[in-house]
């Protein structure tokens, strides 16, 4: 018996993306989950929500990432919750076998459409799961310093503002807290509605607009005088009705941060900047990081290629890193000659400082010396051990450089007793200005602070982007980086008690708490640096 095989070709089906619908919290990318996190790190498509999110996107998802809009239509109208749905699925048609992630704002499945567009996508036969986020219902009200419930107040109560009450006996509680949202031409009715059911006129009301964000504004005010205190509303507001509102004077604890909605430039490179900039934002600062300087390779590569290769062959005793920079050049030669971090075993590291360390560690490298101390080269100088002939068997340091001189460094290695290979291994050269609009920030005084971590980067500032506003609060890591401002016509208001970031922006916010407790004392509510902007230029004491 013979068989036949059929000649119709075989396809295969295109399975369609699976969807995660994300949530991304309330408006602080802190709050989001780690499983959030993870997922945006894995996705090939954002289908972003009504808040926009490209921030968190840019910060957190790949290059390469499919951003597609589900707030507004063409023409800038908000999309139905069918609308968006559609989307997704046509995301995840257009993209096979990925994963689409739906960052909805807040929690999915609250006030969310969860319910409309996980629907479709079982209709289209495509996978979905569900990635809880926190809600604005209960995040919000917390960052203004308002609990939900306390011992005499247990209930909850939640609308959303527009829409069509039929019973509101329950709001009108006193022992029930609620909680509104809505945009600001629909929350005030809403509120009015609930007074008129019977709550009454004195019961205190706090509004929120941009809750959980830098630019967070709270009012409170009560029932009967709510359209008054509404009228400056602009953005969609979360209002939290309730006794429990009164416990916000105590209890206030984001608006009351000592930078709260500072913005603060930071003249330093993103790869560098990164721990500042969260120590920053954790005292409720909003910064924009702004390069000055651009590292490009030595002109000449052959002293570098030398060194690198004496490295390998056993010339030197210790290797030096003074900075992220020097890491990160030496690491770019060993990928370009094919080695790894295994050519270091046997020779004793140094670093500067912990986040020159950091970068040591993140290539597999555990530093032998880091300065407990000052973290300069004067600090890594005082700590290094003198040669021993006894017990080093090899008197050679190799100390990558940017082409600025190292001498103190150099010059107090040799005195006890060592040879220095002092080679560049890097350039800096001025970075390009940055956008015409944050030179006007600049110098226009819309920014609170700047912080300098050296004498470099005032000077490349004021060279690329002209000379801060006499109004912007001048912060420096040390002295010499002071008397460089200063020489540059600044006034320098604050001056970090050690020379490291966390110091600097520790005293900074130590400045914030400064102004507002004066402000206090002389009876008047604190603004920001970038609120005054006197006529008088800054004139350097």
């Amino acid at each position: 018996m013979s068989t036949t095989r059929s000649s119709r070709p075989t396809t295969t089906a295109r399975t369609p993306a699976r969807v995660a619908f994300v949530g991304a919290g309330p408006g602080d990318a802190g709050l989001m989950t780690v499983r959030a996190l993870e997922y945006l790190q894995e996705a090939d498509a954002v289908v972003i929500d009504q808040v926009a999110r490209e921030g968190v996107v840019e910060r957190h998802a790949r290059a390469d990432v499919d951003v597609i809009d589900a707030g507004h239509g063409e023409h800038g109208t908000p999309l139905t919750h069918a609308s968006r749905a559609k989307l997704v699925v046509k995301a995840a048609k257009a993209h096979p076998r990925g994963l689409v992630v739906r960052l909805m704002d807040g929690d999915p499945a609250t006030f969310n459409g969860l319910a409309e567009e996980a629907a479709a996508c079982v209709k289209a036969g495509i996978q979905f799961e569900v990635v809880p986020g926190v809600s604005s219902v209960s995040a919000v009200p917390t960052y203004a310093g308002v609990p939900l419930t306390t011992t005499h107040s247990r209930g909850i109560h939640v609308i959303t503002a527009g829409e069509k009450l039929k019973d509101l006996a329950v709001a009108t509680d006193k022992s029930v807290t609620v909680v509104v949202l809505g945009q600001p031409e629909t929350l005030v009715g809403t509120l009015e509605a609930l007074r008129e059911a019977g709550r009454p006129d004195e019961t205190p009301v706090a509004i929120t607009e941009r809750g959980t964000t830098v630019q967070q504004v709270t009012v409170t005010t009560t029932l009967g005088e709510v359209a008054k205190a509404a009228k400056s509303m602009q953005f969609p507001a979360l209002a939290v009705v309730g006794d429990n509102v009164n416990l916000r004077d105590t209890l206030s604890w984001f608006e009351t941060k000592p930078l709260f909605g500072w913005n603060v430039l930071v003249p330093r490179t993103k790869d560098q900047s990164g721990s500042m900039v969260r120590r920053l934002e954790r005292f409720g600062a909003e910064a924009l990081t702004v390069p000055t300087i651009s590292v490009e390779p030595p002109r000449t590569p052959q002293q570098i290629e030398r060194a690198i290769k004496g490295l390998v062959t056993g010339r030197y005793e210790w290797v030096g890193f003074t900075s992220v920079n020097a890491v990160k050049a030496i690491r770019e030669k060993f990928e370009e000659f094919g080695l790894d971090a295994r050519s270091f075993a046997g020779l004793k590291i140094a670093a500067v400082g912990g986040v020159t360390a950091d970068a040591l560690r993140a290539w597999g490298i555990n530093p032998d010396l880091v300065p407990e101390g000052e973290q300069s080269a004067q600090g890594l100088l005082d700590e290094w051990p003198p040669f021993d002939d006894l017990l080093d068997p090899i008197n050679r340091v190799f100390l990558p450089r940017a082409d600025i001189a190292t001498e103190t460094l150099v010059a107090g290695l040799q005195e006890m007793g060592w040879e220095v290979d002092d080679v560049t291994a890097y350039r800096t050269v001025r970075a390009a200005p940055p956008a015409a609009e944050i030179r006007d920030s600049i110098k226009s005084g819309n920014f609170d602070a700047v912080v300098f971590t050296s004498s470099s980067t005032v000077r490349n500032l004021v060279g690329i982007a002209g000379k801060p506003h006499p109004s912007t609060v001048i912060a420096c890591i040390g002295p010499a980086t002071a008397k460089t401002a200063e020489e540059c016509g600044l006034r320098v208001d604050v001056l970090a008690p050690e020379p490291s970031a966390d110091h600097l922006v520790d005293a900074l916010a130590d400045h914030g708490r400064a102004l507002a407790l004066a402000a206090a004392e002389a009876g008047t509510t604190a603004v920001r640096p970038s609120q005054k902007r006197p006529a008088a230029r800054r004139r350097a004491k």
